[in-house]
C-alpha cells in the first residue's frame, strides 16, 4: 500500500500568537463593559424609578415650571422606561401666593427636552397627566379642612415658547365630567397681580365650600353631566381671562325632587360674567333663566320664569318653610327679574316680580287662584294687587313695608274663617266666635310703623248680612271701623235683629284685653245679647225674663282673659214686664227698671224699681261674679201689694181684700234656697189674715169660742221674721180683729212644707169674759202648710 505524504505543519510565528490574543481580551472586556453599562442602565433605572431624582434636579424642574407660569413642588421625581420623566406628589399653589394650595396631583409625566436641559436651556416641552386623582383642599367654615377629589383625570399640557397651552384636560368631580380647553400667555417679563387678602381668600374658600357641599347632594340616575370649559387669556391678568361653559344633564335628582334637560351656558370675559341661559323641567313645568355680573361693579342683574313644582324644588334646597303649609294643585308662575348689588358695605338687591297661582291650599283651607305684582330692595317690600279667589269670594289687597312705614289696604269679601290662618292668634281667637251665612264685605285702610297688629292704626267699614256671634244670630250689622294702638274700634254701630236694634260704640282691644263700649242703646233681648259681651254672665242675666226686649244703654269697660279693670254700667228699662222667679213662683212684673254695674268680680243691681201686683218693689243686689264663689246680697222693700193676688200666687188661696207692706235683707249662695238667710219685717193691711192657709183654720176656732167672731176679718197683721236653712222664725206675730187679736210665734217651713207654730188669743167685746180662760185659748200649729193642724196647746 502506497505510503501517504500528509503536508508540512506551519507553526504560527510568536507576533501573530500574541495579537490574537489580545483582540480577545479586548472582545470580553468590551463585553463586560457592555454588560456593565447594561447592568448599571437597569440599576440606574430601577434606583431612579424607585428612589427618584434628588433635590437638584426637582428644584431644576419646578423652578422651570414656575417660568412657564405654573407654582408648583415635587415631592418625587421619577423615570418611567416608558413614558420617561414622572413628577409625583405634585402641589399646585396659587400663583399669588404660594401659601395657598390650589391641588395635589398623585403623578404628572414631564415630556423633557435633554439637550436643551444639559445646556441649561427651557427644556420643558409638555406635561401629560393619566387616570390621576387630583384633591382640592377647602377650609370649612370652623376652620376645618375638607377635600374635594377630581378622579380619572386625563390632560395633556404644551408649553409653547411664552404660553401655556391646554390641548385636552377632563375629569369626573362630583359626578360631573368636566372638560378644559384653551391657553394662557405667558411672557416672560409678566408681574403678578397684588395678591388677595387672607380675608378675601377665605371668603373664596367658603364659597367654593358651598359649591363643593351642594354639587355632593346630587345623584345622576342617567348619564353623567357634562361641563365643557375653554378659556384663553393673560397668566399676568387671570382675572381678565375669557372663559366660555357649557353645562348638559338629562336627569339630576337632589332629594326627591328631579331635573330632567338641564341646559346653561355662560361666559366670563372682561371681568364680566354672562350666564346666556339656563334652563330645565321636572315633572310639572320649566325653568328659564339668564344672568350677568360685573366684576368691578359687583352688580348682577337676572331675569327668570318658572312653573316648577314650587314646593318640591324649594323643599329640596332646604328653603321650602315659606310654603310648609301650602299646597299647589297646579304648578305657580312666577316671573322675577330685577339687579342685586353684593357691595362690601350692604345688600342691595332690587327686585320686580309677577306671581299667578292656580287652585291651591294654605293650612288646610282651599283658595282658587291668586294673582300678585311685587317688588322688593332688601329694605321695602310690596305687593300690589294681590287678588285671592275663595269658594266664599274674593279678598284685594295692596301692601307695603318699609322701615318704620307699614301700609295695608284691603277689600274682601271672603269669609273670615277662611283667612284665620293669616292673621294674628288674639284675632283669629275673636274670629273663631262667628258663624256667617253671607261673607261680609270689608274695607280696610291700615297704617303702622311694622307689621305687627299693636302698631296698627287706620279705618275702614264692615257690613254684615245675617250672621251669628257666639251662637248668637242677628239679621244684619254695619258699623265704621277704626284702628290704633292694637285695638280695634266700632263706630256708628247698627245691629238689628227680628225683635229690634242696637246702635252705638264699642273697642275691642288685643293689648289690654278688653272691650270698651260707649253709648250703646239697644231694644234687643238681653239674655241673648249678653253672650256677645261674656258668655260667662249669661247665668246671671237669664232668670230675668222680659216680655218684650228693654231699652238698654250701656257704657264702660269689659275685661277678660283674667282681667280686674272691669266697670261695664248698664240701665234696663223693661216698660213692658219681666217675669222673674223667686221661691218656686213666677212674679210678674208689669214694668221694671234698673241699673247693673259689672265688675271683674261683682255684680251689682241697684236702683230696682217695679210695679209688683199691683204695688211697687225697689231694691239692690249684689252678686258674686268670682270663681267658686256664688254668694249674693239682696234688699227688697215692697209696698201696697195686692194681698189677694199674693195668696192666689203662693198658697192657691183667694181673698177679696188687703195691702202688703214689707222689707227684706238677705243673702244666698247661688239658686239653693236652703243657703238663704235674712231678717224682714211684714205687714198686712184691711186684708183677710185668715186667707193665708196655715192661718185659715183658727177662724173656724174662734167661731166656735166665741160665735160669728170667726166671721170677723183679721184686717191687719205684722210680724219681724228671720230667714236660715229653710225656715222662716218670728216671735212676734200679731193679728187683729173687731173681736179678737192673735198673739203668736214659731217656724214655718217653706221648704220641708211643715209648720211648728204657737198662737194665743185675745178676745175683746164679748170675750172679754173668758180672759181668765186665756190659757185656754193657746193653740199649736202643725203639720203641713197646706193642711195644717191647730189644736189646743194645753191638750
Amino acid at each position: 500500500m502506497p505510503p501517504v505524504l500528509e503536508p508540512p505543519q506551519v507553526r504560527p510565528s510568536t507576533k501573530y500568537r500574541q495579537r490574537t490574543w489580545g483582540y480577545r481580551i479586548a472582545l470580553n472586556v468590551l463585553r463586560l463593559v457592555v454588560l456593565g453599562a447594561i447592568f448599571g442602565i437597569i440599576v440606574g433605572g430601577y434606583y431612579l424609578a424607585r428612589r427618584g431624582f434628588g433635590r437638584e434636579w426637582r428644584y431644576r424642574v419646578v423652578e422651570e415650571l414656575h417660568k412657564r407660569g405654573v407654582e408648583a413642588d415635587i415631592g418625587r421625581l421619577t423615570l418611567d422606561p416608558f413614558r420617561g420623566l414622572i413628577a409625583r406628589n405634585v402641589r399646585i399653589f396659587d400663583y399669588k401666593n404660594r401659601d395657598k394650595t390650589l391641588a395635589l396631583i398623585n403623578e404628572v409625566s414631564l415630556d423633557i427636552n435633554y439637550a436643551a436641559l444639559i445646556h441649561r436651556q427651557p427644556f420643558l416641552n409638555a406635561l401629560d397627566v393619566r387616570d390621576a386623582q387630583i384633591t382640592l383642599p377647602l377650609k370649612t367654615a370652623d376652620g376645618k379642612t375638607d377635600k374635594a377629589h377630581l378622579v380619572n383625570f386625563r390632560a395633556h399640557v404644551y408649553f409653547p415658547p411664552e404660553q401655556i397651552y391646554v390641548s385636552q384636560a377632563e375629569g369626573i368631580f362630583c359626578g360631573i365630567r368636566i372638560s378644559v380647553t384653551g391657553q394662557l400667555i405667558k411672557r416672560e417679563n409678566y408681574q403678578p397681580s397684588l395678591p388677595i387678602s387672607p380675608e378675601e381668600w377665605q371668603r373664596r374658600m367658603l364659597i367654593a365650600q358651598r359649591l363643593l357641599n351642594e354639587l355632593q347632594k346630587f345623584r345622576f340616575p342617567a348619564a353623567v353631566p357634562s361641563l365643557q370649559l375653554k378659556f384663553s387669556g393673560d397668566v399676568a391678568e387671570i382675572e381678565k381671562a375669557h372663559v366660555e361653559a357649557t353645562l348638559h344633564g338629562d336627569r339630576l335628582q337632589r332629594g326627591s325632587y328631579e331635573i330632567r334637560d338641564l341646559s346653561a351656558a355662560a361666559e366670563w370675559n372682561n371681568q364680566h360674567l354672562n350666564i346666556a341661559h339656563c334652563e330645565w323641567s321636572d315633572r310639572k313645568g320649566s325653568f328659564v333663566g339668564r344672568a350677568d355680573w360685573n366684576w368691578e361693579s359687583n352688580n348682577a342683574n337676572f331675569q327668570v320664569r318658572s312653573t316648577l313644582d314650587l314646593k318640591a324644588f324649594l323643599d329640596a334646597f332646604g328653603v321650602g318653610e315659606p310654603l310648609a303649609d301650602t299646597k299647589f294643585y297646579s304648578p305657580p308662575l312666577v316671573e322675577i327679574s330685577g339687579s342685586v348689588n353684593f357691595g362690601p358695605a350692604e345688600f342691595r338687591p332690587k327686585i320686580i316680580g309677577h306671581a299667578a297661582f292656580g287652585q291651591f291650599n294654605y293650612k288646610a283651607v282651599p283658595f282658587s287662584d291668586l294673582t300678585a305684582d311685587f317688588s322688593w330692595d332688601g329694605e321695602r317690600t310690596m305687593v300690589r294687587d294681590l287678588r285671592v279667589r275663595h269658594q266664599t269670594g274674593q279678598l284685594r289687597a295692596d301692601l307695603f313695608d318699609a322701615p318704620a312705614d307699614f301700609r295695608l289696604d284691603i277689600e274682601s269679601a271672603i269669609s273670615p274663617d277662611a283667612i284665620r290662618a293669616l292673621v294674628s292668634p288674639e284675632l283669629s281667637e275673636f274670629l273663631r266666635d262667628w258663624e256667617w251665612q253671607r261673607s261680609p264685605a270689608i274695607r280696610l285702610v291700615i297704617r303702622g310703623k311694622d307689621r305687627h297688629p299693636g302698631s296698627w292704626q287706620g279705618d275702614g267699614t264692615i257690613t254684615l248680612g245675617r250672621s251669628r256671634f257666639r251662637g248668637t244670630w242677628m239679621n244684619s250689622a254695619n258699623t265704621g271701623i277704626h284702628f290704633v294702638d292694637g285695638a280695634l274700634t266700632c263706630e256708628d254701630l247698627h245691629i238689628a235683629r227680628n225683635e229690634g236694634v242696637g246702635t252705638g260704640s264699642f273697642t275691642y282691644d288685643f293689648k289690654k284685653h278688653e272691650v270698651r263700649v260707649s253709648n250703646i242703646r239697644s231694644s234687643l233681648n238681653p239674655a241673648e245679647i249678653i253672650f256677645w259681651i261674656d258668655p260667662k254672665v249669661s247665668k246671671t242675666v237669664a232668670p230675668y225674663k222680659f216680655r218684650r226686649p228693654p231699652n238698654v244703654t250701656a257704657n264702660g269697660v269689659y275685661q277678660f282673659r283674667g282681667g280686674k279693670n272691669t266697670r261695664l254700667d248698664i240701665n234696663v228699662d223693661g216698660a213692658n214686664g219681666m217675669d222673674y222667679v223667686f221661691l218656686g213662683k213666677t212674679l210678674p212684673f208689669d214694668r221694671v227698671s234698673a241699673r247693673l254695674l259689672f265688675t271683674h268680680d261683682r255684680l251689682q243691681i241697684t236702683d230696682v224699681r217695679g210695679a209688683l201686683l199691683a204695688g211697687t218693689l225697689r231694691g239692690n243686689t249684689d252678686i258674686s261674679q268670682a270663681r267658686n264663689d256664688p254668694r249674693y246680697h239682696a234688699s227688697v222693700s215692697v209696698s201696697d201689694i195686692n194681698f189677694p193676688l199674693l195668696t192666689d200666687l203662693y198658697y192657691n188661696y183667694k181673698t177679696a181684700h188687703g195691702l202688703l207692706n214689707g222689707t227684706y235683707d238677705f243673702t244666698g249662695l247661688g239658686s239653693d234656697p236652703r243657703t238663704m238667710r235674712g231678717h224682714g219685717k211684714v205687714e198686712v193691711s184691711n186684708g183677710d189674715v185668715f186667707a193665708i192657709p196655715i192661718f185659715g183654720p183658727l177662724s173656724g176656732i174662734l167661731n166656735l169660742i166665741v160665735p160669728g167672731s170667726g166671721y170677723s176679718i183679721a184686717r191687719k197683721a205684722s210680724a219681724d221674721f228671720k230667714v236660715e236653712n229653710g225656715i222662716i222664725h218670728t216671735d212676734d206675730f200679731e193679728a187683729a180683729g173687731s173681736l179678737f187679736s192673735m198673739l203668736g210665734h214659731g217656724d214655718v217651713h217653706f221648704l220641708a212644707d211643715k209648720l211648728d207654730f204657737s198662737m194665743r188669743l185675745n178676745m175683746k167685746g164679748p170675750g172679754v169674759l173668758l180672759t181668765p180662760m186665756y190659757k185656754l185659748f193657746e193653740y199649736a200649729g202643725e203639720g203641713s202648710l197646706k193642711k195644717p193642724d191647730w189644736h189646743p196647746k194645753v191638750f
